[in-house]
């Protein structure tokens, strides 16, 4: 597989980068401190093209490929993560759509999405099903040409802020994760209620909510038939997997960026640190262990660019990376010593933002199980 980006790829993915480091780098600490909703970010990550990263030019995203959408979110995760995570949680909601609509529901969803004048959410996990979707107790119960949505989602990014919700239900209790059928939910319409945002140790600019549904939803709203939800929620979150990479890898490079940096020009005795062999190891294994990971989610987003199956190779790349940034992470503090522990620098903030990588869409447990029966079949 060949990952070298040609001219137009080096392009897009630089004014990401400088997008990054100019605008979203110098508002993170604040973003941070203050747990302010990262959507001050949303206009000119609109105007970039970046909202709609993940849609084809048809449904009024830019077309880039899979490796390109890579390559963007690694480098707009190294700015900020609260907004990377706001960002992408969006992208799980469009995908969805993508994925299991048809072309009037992605008509009606997509443009206005990839455009920055509405924002997504991705309603999967409840408090008592989080890891096993086929256990949720939302329900979608037919009523004429109509359906009542009951139940709660608990840790929903975007949800107070967004204008839809891809919500999944079992519309056949009995069927377990055949059972389960996707809808879009307007929250608008009334019959959500969304708590407050949760206090989390990291992504403080990135809100999660509980949200309880108790609503009518028509039989336009469902995402392809009854019984196609739970299909279309694992193809969404192979996707997400790989983004959930992506942003491990722009987090972790841009600690590695400091730790190299610092070994530089920090000195001890006379002497610049990066001359002592322990020092100079743990930056060879920080470099190592980020370009395997890095080698890993884009082998995941080739695969995904040429139409291929790549769910075992998502879970590979999201709990490789997932792993190994939090341990990046935690060295290039170490070797800033205090000052990493210090908030003036951003690695004690990093080192909160990648933790919940392990956690969501899907644990580093479940991925191994996803794996494993990959491998087993």
């Amino acid at each position: 597989m060949n990952f070298e980006p040609d001219a137009d790829t080096l392009a897009v993915v630089e004014q990401i980068r400088r997008f990054a480091e100019d605008v979203l780098k110098p508002n993170a600490r604040e973003i941070d401190a203050n747990g302010t909703f990262a959507s001050r970010h949303i206009p000119a990550l609109a105007e970039l093209g970046a909202m709609g990263m993940n849609l084809p030019e048809a449904w009024g995203g830019p077309g880039l490929s899979p490796v390109v959408l890579y390559l963007a979110v690694e480098a707009l995760a190294a700015g900020c993560g609260s907004t990377v995570s706001m960002m992408t949680a969006h992208f799980l909601a469009t995908d969805a759509i993508l994925i299991g609509g048809d072309d009037a529901q992605r008509g009606r969803y997509l443009p206005d999405a990839a455009a920055g004048r509405t924002l997504g959410a991705f309603g999967l996990t409840e408090p008592g099903a989080g890891s096993n979707p086929a256990d949720m107790t939302t329900r979608a119960i037919r009523d004429g040409a109509s359906y009542h949505l009951r139940g709660v989602k608990h840790f929903i990014s975007n949800a107070a802020h967004a204008d839809f919700i891809v919500v999944f239900a079992k519309t056949d209790a009995a069927a377990g994760a055949r059972g389960i059928s996707a809808f879009v939910v307007e929250p608008a319409k009334g019959g959500v209620r969304i708590g407050s945002p949760e206090k989390t140790m990291g992504l403080r600019g990135g809100h999660v909510f509980e949200v309880e549904f108790d609503c009518r939803v028509g039989e336009e709203a469902m995402l392809g038939p009854e019984g196609s939800g739970f299909r279309t929620a694992l193809k969404t979150l192979d996707n997400g997997r790989t983004e959930v990479a992506a942003m491990c890898t722009g987090l972790a490079g841009e600690a590695l960026a400091m730790a190299v940096e610092w070994a530089r020009t920090r000195r001890v005795g006379g002497h610049p640190i990066g001359e002592f062999q322990g020092l100079q190891w743990m930056l060879a294994d920080m470099a190592t262990e980020l370009d395997a990971a890095r080698l890993m989610g884009l082998r995941a987003a080739s695969l995904r660019e040429r139409g291929e199956r790549f769910s075992k190779e998502a879970s590979m790349a999201k709990l490789f990376a997932s792993e190994k940034a939090g341990a990046i992470i935690d060295r290039a503090l170490q070797i800033h010593g205090g000052y990493g522990y210090s908030q003036e620098l951003p690695l004690e903030r990093m080192a909160r933002d990648v933790r919940i990588m392990r956690i969501y869409e899907g644990s580093s447990e479940i991925q191994r199980n996803i794996i494993a029966r990959m491998l087993l079949a």
